[in-house]
């Protein structure tokens, strides 16, 4: 799928650290570092405008190696970038390690994935099919 991409970062495009990897590594375009104390949180630029094609949205995830190492994470993970956004993309990150972390300029902060949607149509009704489920919640499935 070609997705359009201005990069005014200098750094290289978003791409995928293997060759079965699903997300690309994206890396950030700060002009100074941006320090995280614990519990801190930044929206972190990209430098990349997408023009992402209709029926898609890019979504934005955390990068396992920065979240299992240093407790840093995308806060609203995944994030949506829809199709008709043609903003700068930046990356909401938060540190819920016990260190500060700095992020530096051209660093890989995420992964972006391109996936596919579909639009909902509304039917109302008065009643719902049963399922084995039904209403139960938070934990009704058996899963502790």
């Amino acid at each position: 799928m070609i997705v359009k991409v201005i990069n005014k970062s200098g750094n290289p495009l978003p791409a995928y650290a293997s060759a079965l990897a699903a997300g690309l590594d994206v890396r950030a375009d700060n002009a100074e570092p941006i320090v995280l104390p614990p519990l801190g949180r930044a929206l972190v630029p990209t430098g990349l405008f997408l023009e992402i094609p209709a029926g898609y949205e890019v979504q934005v995830r955390p990068r396992s190696g920065l979240a299992a190492k240093r407790g840093v994470t995308v806060l609203n993970a995944p994030g949506t970038i829809d199709a008709d956004y043609r903003g700068e993309v930046c990356v909401i990150l938060v540190n819920l390690g016990t260190e500060p972390f700095v992020v530096e300029r051209g660093e890989r902060i995420a992964q972006l994935i391109l996936a596919r949607h579909e639009v909902i149509e509304w039917q109302e009704a008065d009643v719902l099919a049963e399922s084995g489920r039904g209403a139960g919640g938070f934990g009704s499935t058996g899963v502790k």
